[in-house]
Parts: structure tokens; C-alpha cells; sequence
């Protein structure tokens, strides 16, 4: 129950954390999108204001006239009576120093009546380009400035022009972007809580794992220690008895203390492994040579227990490789092969040459791994026959150091059924 809290806390976290990264990215990205079509749209009526200024400075106001409501200018008429290429948008207006609208006729009494008698100069946004909205409604882009010709009473033109088509396609666009975001922040949802159980499942699986692993060593710790605990304990009732007297006790306490010492260096192996600490240390090793020397204890040894040895080389090649753990590889192999075996049968090595790459065989006659249990073998403190593995002295750590080390030559180990009986394990490094 509390673990699964856990699990469930966390996994909120990992959501929430996910939905802010979208929700964060999406924000940006449309703030960027929505100025990028601002700057775009009133790029071209800011041009055309800046443009008419400078037409109207160098020449004089009454050349350029704003569109009068009441009245239209004939296109055919001598080019006085004109307006030169004015965009029907723009309006012109003249103030004085006390600002008042000094061309109310020009730009229409009607007009002025309904929109401009309230409107007072802002003279805070002299000479910039400036957005306003007159009677809630219409919108316009301006620019002031000071009138530097010496004309009547004119103090400050102003030049509106009219953005209302270009306004409705800005309000619409970010109409769209909220429903946008509104579908964004649903599916950001669903997609944080979809990553989210992604996220925990390698954490729940190494939890597991661990927990595994914990409760594993723990009872392969515990009894060894039981035994040598009960043994010692047994010696002090008797201080006065000799060692000849008690010559079993003490040799079982032994060799759970032999047991429990490989125990901690198999385990020592496995957390630096897990931890990336231990380096490999490559060097050139003549494959057939250096397996010939590691598998001459081991053949006296079986000779010695009635079973047939036998050495099948033909790997003369060099490879770089770690010889330490190449030789913790052999050993974890060829003594499972001399547990697993009875008298009479036989334990076999053998290389060759395959795909560019040395193969290595040990195979044995023995009881074999059943077709179903051969995918956990190499899992830490799997042992298929956990009652015969006590009584060999497995504790199921061997053939997962024996991986991490063929892993860690960038090779491949499998275990496969001998077509008689038995197992034999291939291992395949690169040349």
C-alpha cells in the first residue's frame, strides 16, 4: 500500500512536471506566432504612414487631404484638384497649440460630430507610430508630429489610418489560438498522463528489482551467518572439548565462511557493475592459449571425479580483451558445468571462427536447464533447483556476472540444449 502511494505520487509529479513543459512551449510558441502575424499585418499601414509624413513634409498640407465624407474627388480634374495616391483610409488632422481639430470641414462635420469631438492630442507619443480606438469600435494606427511649415495656425498633424479589417484578422487568429489552446492543454493532458506511467515503469521495474535483490541477499546472508552463529555457540558450551572433537563443527563453519566470502564478492561485482565503477582493462590475449591454461585445473578436477574432459581449440587468433575477467567467465562456466555433472559424463570447450567473430562452447552432459526456466537463468538469484543449488554452493549469481562480462566485450552468451543431454553455453566476442 505505501509502495503503491508512492508509485502514485510520483507519477503525478511526472505529469504535472510534463503538462507545465507543454503548456510552457505551447505559451511561447504562441506568443511568438501571434506578434510574428501582428508585426506582419501592421507592417504595411505603419509603411504608408511613415510614407505619407514625408510626402506631406516635403511638400505643402494643402496638397494632401484627407478623405472628405461629403465629398469626392473627380479623377478626370486637373491634378490640383486631386489627392495624390492617398489611401482612402487614412485621415489627416490639423491641430493647434490648444488643441483643436483645425480641419473639421476637411474631414467631414458628421464624421467629426460623432467621433472626434471627445478625441483630445496625446502629444506623449510625439513622432511614434501608436494604436487607438475611437468610440470602442474603430481602430486606427497614428503617428504625430510637429508641423514645421509656417501655415496658418497648425501646431500638430496627425495621420490616422484605419486597421478595423486588419484588427478583425488579429482577433480572429487569437480566437483561434485560445480554442487552440484549449485542445492543446486536453491532449497535453492525456499525453502527460500516457508519459508519465512510460516514465515509471523502468522506476517500478528497478524498484522491483531491488526489492528483489534486498530480500535475495538478505536470506543468502542470513543463513550462512545462522550456521556459523549456531556452530560457535555450540563450541562455547563445551570450552574444555578438543578441535578433534569438534572437527565438524568447526569445517561447517568454515566453509560457510568460504560461502559467505564469495557471496560478497559476487555482490561487490554486480553493484559496481550496475554502477558503471569497474573498467575493463583490454589488452591482446591468444584465445586458444589462454583457455588451454584456464582449463587445466578443471580437467584434473574432473578426471579425479570419473568424468571426461575433453578440448576442442581452434581459435588461434588474438583478441583484445580483459584476461581477468575472461577468466572469471571461464571459471563461473566450467564450475557450473562440474556441479551440474555426475560421474561418467563429460564437460567439453571448444573455439572457432565464425562471422568475424570467436566463438566459445562449454557444453556438458549433465542434468541440463529446463526449455522454459532458460531466459532466467542469467536473472540474479535464479537457481531452477534451488534445494540441489544449496547443496552445490550456488547462490545464482555466477551466469550474471558471466553476461555483464560478455557485455561488456560486446558480445552475446545463450544457453542451449545439447542434442543428447545436457547444456551448452555459446559465447560470442568480437575479433
Amino acid at each position: 500500500m505505501f509502495k503503491r502511494k508512492i508509485f502514485r505520487d510520483q507519477q503525478l509529479k511526472f505529469m504535472i512536471l510534463n503538462l507545465l513543459a507543454f503548456t510552457i512551449i505551447f505559451t511561447i510558441f504562441g506568443i511568438i506566432i501571434f506578434s510574428q502575424v501582428q508585426t506582419t499585418l501592421f507592417k504595411k499601414t505603419d509603411e504608408e504612414l511613415t510614407s505619407l509624413k514625408e510626402r506631406i513634409a516635403d511638400g505643402p498640407p494643402s496638397d494632401i487631404k484627407s478623405p472628405h465624407p461629403n465629398q469626392e474627388s473627380d479623377p478626370n480634374g486637373p491634378p490640383n484638384n486631386r489627392q495624390k495616391n492617398m489611401n482612402p483610409r487614412i485621415m489627416v488632422i490639423h491641430w493647434n497649440e490648444d488643441g483643436q481639430i483645425l480641419n473639421k470641414e476637411e474631414i467631414g462635420t458628421v464624421f467629426y460630430e460623432n467621433y472626434l469631438q471627445e478625441y483630445k492630442l496625446d502629444q506623449t507619443n510625439i513622432e511614434k507610430i501608436t494604436m487607438t480606438v475611437i468610440d470602442e469600435e474603430y481602430h486606427f494606427r497614428y503617428i504625430i508630429y510637429k508641423d514645421t511649415n509656417e501655415d496658418d495656425d497648425i501646431a500638430f498633424t496627425q495621420l490616422m489610418l484605419n486597421v478595423d479589417p486588419e484588427q478583425t484578422i488579429l482577433n480572429n487568429f487569437g480566437k483561434l489560438i485560445i480554442i487552440c489552446s484549449i485542445i492543446f492543454v486536453v491532449l497535453s493532458i492525456s499525453a502527460s498522463y500516457v508519459l508519465s506511467k512510460k516514465m515509471m515503469k523502468p522506476i517500478i521495474q528497478s524498484w522491483n528489482k531491488q526489492s528483489e535483490f534486498v530480500e535475495n541477499a538478505s536470506h543468502e546472508l542470513r543463513t550462512p551467518l545462522t550456521i556459523i552463529q549456531n556452530k560457535l555457540e555450540l563450541l562455547l558450551t563445551a570450552p574444555q572439548e578438543k578441535i578433534v572433537s569438534k572437527f565438524e563443527n568447526i569445517a561447517l563453519s568454515l566453509a560457510e565462511t568460504r560461502r559467505l566470502s564469495k557471496l560478497t564478492s559476487d555482490l561487490m561485482t554486480l553493484a559496481r557493475a550496475d554502477s558503471a565503477e569497474t573498467q575493463l582493462v583490454k589488452q591482446p590475449l591468444h584465445v586458444d592459449s589462454f583457455i588451454e591454461s584456464v582449463c587445466a585445473p578443471y580437467k584434473e578436477i574432473a578426471e579425479s571425479q570419473g568424468k571426461h574432459f575433453w578440448l576442442n581449440l581452434k581459435g588461434d587468433i588474438q583478441i583484445n580483451a580483459d584476461e581477468v575477467r575472461l577468466h572469471q567467465l571461464l571459471v563461473i562456466l566450467l564450475d557450473n558445468a562440474l556441479k551440474y555433472t555426475g560421474e561418467t559424463d563429460s564437460i567439453g570447450v571448444k573455439t572457432y571462427l565464425e562471422d568475424q567473430k570467436i566463438v566459445l562452447e562449454v557444453s556438458d552432459t549433465g542434468i541440463g536447464i529446463k526449455e522454459e526456466n532458460r531466459k532466467q537463468i542469467f536473472e540474479r538469484f535464479y537457481r531452477e533447483d534451488k534445494a540441489r543449488a544449496r547443496e552445490s554452493g550456488g547462490i545464482g549469481l555466477g551466469l550474471s556476472i558471466a553476461q555483464w562480462i560478455v557485455e561488456q566485450h560486446n558480445g552475446t552468451i545463450k544457453a542451449i540444449q545439447n542434442q543428447t543431454k545436457g547444456t551448452t553455453f555459446i559465447v560470442k566476442l568480437p575479433m
